[in-house]
């Protein structure tokens, strides 16, 4: 039995293309005492890990060329030599683009519970996706009844929770994506209550203006560059801007920075504050029930954009950066037993 494999093959200059991608077969791996061999369900297509392909963008480690990318992955123990995980179990972790993936000693690996909800959920709204969305818009903000929740790029993996989220909690939310499909999407589905195309939009600033006439008390960004800096011209005494990543300054040869601080420093009780979900992991574990719970309950509601086969992958990758997903990308690339 062979292993197919995507290897990180050349740092992208601009965009991503299919040439930064090398596809490997390989034997497949044998555990060692205290190995799980997991065979690979879900892979996860995620923005942040274009920096992590390029030194040059400050994200602090990055991918090793010539190797497997690591991703998020859902997949099923194939075989253990480690008596924390059985044969059968359900898990996700860092794991690589390839059918199957073998963890030193089961590091890192989390067992899923297929009672929470769909297994690919894992490592969408029950996982990574959905806890930066709380922290972000619950830990950081502190949103109240009334107040205006701007998000961008609210289609995505993260952005479809915080608009819910912040509904929950009283507030008006108000998102920008883009497609008209994704507009429609974002009022239709997910129950903002504005949103806008952000390409086809006379400005960014214009669309603000015309959606958010009272202000913004909270921006939950996910795009930085010029969006970022027009909501600073609009943030509301008190404002709170969690950063959650810069996604239009990703495929930039030379990263553009275009805010202007001082007007945070015209609202003197406005923050900004750039976080990252890995320095949030040690309360991850209450946090699948408790959004299980909501969505059960009806209160979010979550989608999940999927391309089929491994050897897609890159491409999904690629298409993804460029926004034709609609909800969180993921490639399945094994049968889940759970359909």
């Amino acid at each position: 039995m062979e292993n197919r494999q995507i290897l990180f093959a050349k740092t992208p200059v601009g965009a991503v293309k299919p040439s930064d991608f090398e596809f490997r077969d390989a034997a497949l791996p044998a555990p060692g005492g205290g190995d799980v061999l997991i065979r690979n369900i879900y892979l996860s297509c995620d923005p942040y890990m274009r920096s992590r392909m390029d030194p040059s963008s400050g994200y602090g480690t990055y991918f090793d060329l010539g190797k497997v990318l690591p991703a998020r992955v859902v997949g099923q123990v194939h075989e253990s030599r480690n008596p924390d995980f059985k044969t059968g179990d359900f898990v996700w972790g860092f794991l690589g683009w390839e059918l199957y993936t073998l963890v030193s000693g089961g590091k890192g690996l989390r067992i899923i519970d297929p009672n929470l909800g769909p297994i690919s959920h894992a490592i969408t709204v029950l996982g990574m996706p959905g806890r930066t969305a709380e922290v972000g818009i619950y830990d950081l903000s502190n949103p109240q009844p009334g107040e205006t929740v701007y998000v961008s790029a609210a289609c995505g993996a993260v952005g479809q929770v915080v608009g819910q989220l912040a509904k929950m909690k009283g507030c008006r939310a108000v998102g920008s994506a883009g497609s008209e499909a994704k507009v429609a999407h974002l009022i239709d589905n997910l129950g903002y209550d504005a949103a806008f195309n952000y390409k086809t939009v006379p400005s960014i600033a214009a669309a603000l203006d015309e959606n958010c006439p009272d202000g913004i008390d909270i921006y939950f960004d996910n795009v930085g560059g010029e969006t970022l800096a027009a909501v600073l011209e609009r943030i509301n005494d008190g404002a709170r801007i969690p950063v959650c990543g810069q996604i239009s300054q990703y495929d930039l040869e030379s990263r553009q920075n275009p805010v202007d601080q001082s007007a945070l420093l015209e609202n003197a009780n406005a923050t900004l504050e750039k976080f990252s979900i890995y320095k949030h992991m040690d309360a991850f574990d209450a946090f699948p029930p408790r959004m299980s719970a909501w969505m059960k309950d009806g209160k979010i509601v979550y989608y999940e954009d999927i391309v089929e086969g491994l050897d897609n992958a890159p491409d999904a990758f690629i298409k993804m950066m460029a926004g034709e997903n609609l909800g969180k990308r993921l490639v399945r690339v094994g049968d889940d037993p759970t359909l």
